[in-house]
């Protein structure tokens, strides 16, 4: 060993490949001077065979308001709406110091396990909860993969009991729902016609301001249930995306979801009527700072709307699951997924729900086409085989 003192503190110095090294260990022990040394040629040694030494892991929150969330900005710049949710997520976590305090690498499942409890705490769905953790997960993926840290993160695991967005609205609840938003409309077009002969109007000469877009609610709900069309897919819907009788959908989130979708007659007229009297850049625009509709946009209208048409609640992605549902009734699921622009066949299969008479027609078809007669045998379609098949697919 090469320490020397040089007043109160010990120094070392060595030679490496034909360099001199000298540092001084701010240390008046000699001991304590000589392993600071010996600990300086292992770190290069390590270093000339490759070895890295390990890395300082960030705390969790400094990383997720740093680095992740700057990667999480500059990949969504187009989804305002996405970078919302990762900020809310990270705002959580900055709620929680006991987790967020810690460096990545000496979190532990029980830290995890605190703030799941935690958040359970303040009454949140299991669907806002997962969504959390989901963000937490997706920080802890980054992390290893950015090699944040030389330990493996502990597994964050999403909570069962999720309810999904499955309900269908019946026909009866579809014509009641359009109803009520077209009679929104109306009204909102009367209270103005009204205004314009009251007395504010009349006598004061103040001119009653026209309802912006009276029909908006009603002309969304008809995309989204004709087209099956995600609420934000319609929301940032441009008039440059509208080709006569299809809907070339650019943005989304997957690959699979830029796809091109046809419409019906009437999505096809309400269109043409938006673009003529409505304008602008947007099929949907709005007073926002992305310059279109939102989820707030059109919340109090959806809201009226149930209320008059007396249809149990739902939200608006019930009228693209409704499509998907009566689309499966007819069409096969390659087809399915190419117009839901799913790029997992598992999503597809939530919007398939076949009755017994569609099962029951496919599975005689199938034993038409394999025996060449017209229903099978006889006992093919006695009650006892009927209630076989019909306890088989329950």
């Amino acid at each position: 060993m090469s320490v020397y003192k040089r007043g109160e503190v010990w120094w070392y110095r060595f030679r490496w490949n034909g360099e001199e090294i000298r540092r001084p260990t701010k240390q008046g022990n000699k001991r304590v001077a000589e392993q600071m040394e010996a600990a300086h040629k292992t770190a290069l040694a390590k270093g000339e065979v490759g070895i890295k030494p390990a890395k300082k892991a960030p705390v969790l929150i400094d990383f997720a308001e740093g680095e992740f969330f700057e990667y999480i900005q500059t990949r969504f710049s187009a989804k305002p709406s996405t970078v919302a949710y990762y900020r809310s997520g990270i705002q959580s976590l900055k709620a929680f110091p006991s987790l967020g305090k810690h460096r990545l690498d000496g979190i532990a499942a029980k830290d995890i396990h605190e703030y799941v409890e935690r958040l359970r705490g303040m009454d949140y769905q299991t669907s806002t909860l997962n969504r959390k953790l989901e963000v937490l997960r997706r920080i802890f993926k980054l992390a290893a993969e950015w090699e944040k840290t030389s330990r493996a993160l502990p597994k964050v695991a999403l909570l069962p009991g999720e309810r999904r967005r499955d309900r269908v609205l019946s026909s009866a609840e579809e014509v009641a729902y359009l109803d009520a938003a077209r009679g929104v409309g109306d009204q909102a077009l009367a209270e103005y016609e009204a205004a314009k002969q009251g007395i504010r109007a009349t006598l004061r000469g103040e001119t009653p301001l026209p309802p912006r877009d009276p029909y908006m609610v009603y002309h969304l709900a008809l995309v989204l249930l004709d087209c099956g069309l995600r609420p934000e897919e319609a929301y940032r819907l441009r008039w440059e995306e509208v080709h006569g009788e299809s809907l070339r959908i650019a943005h989304g989130k997957t690959a699979n979801a830029r796809r091109v979708v046809p419409v019906s007659n009437r999505v096809k007229v309400i269109l043409d009527w938006r673009r003529e009297h409505i304008g602008g850049e947007w099929a949907f625009p709005a007073p926002t700072k992305s310059g279109h509709i939102d989820q707030s946009s059109i919340k109090r209208g959806h809201k009226t709307a149930i209320a008059k048409s007396g249809v149990a609640q739902f939200v608006p992605y019930t009228f693209r699951h409704t499509r998907l549902t009566r689309w499966a009734r007819v069409m096969d699921p390659y087809t399915l997924a190419h117009l839901a622009g799913h790029s997992d066949f598992s999503t597809t299969r939530r919007y398939v729900h076949p009755s017994w008479e569609t099962v029951r027609a496919a599975v005689l078809k199938a034993e038409e086409e394999q025996t060449g007669h017209k229903n099978g045998h006889s006992n093919e379609n006695s009650p006892s085989a009927d209630l076989g098949l019909r306890m088989a697919i329950n």
